[in-house]
């Protein structure tokens, strides 16, 4: 069975790849119809496995997949 951290993560990921604008922490719970809490943590967990790219703009960080 697949955990809810697993799935947002992976839809995070999706998004991503596909969006490449990037996405705040607020866009994507919006998006993904979640709190901007469990957000964060997926980001901050792919931001520690290297997977994505942050730039601050103003008070805002985006964030934006890692092409390898």
């Amino acid at each position: 069975m697949i955990s809810n951290t697993k799935m947002i993560k992976d839809k995070i990921i999706s998004e991503l790849k596909v969006n490449k604008e990037g996405s705040t922490i607020s866009e994507m719970a919006k998006k993904l119809k979640t709190s901007r809490n469990t957000v964060a943590i997926a980001f901050a967990f792919l931001e520690g496995a290297e997977k994505v790219t942050i730039r601050k703009v103003g008070m805002a960080k985006v964030y934006f997949w890692r092409e390898k």
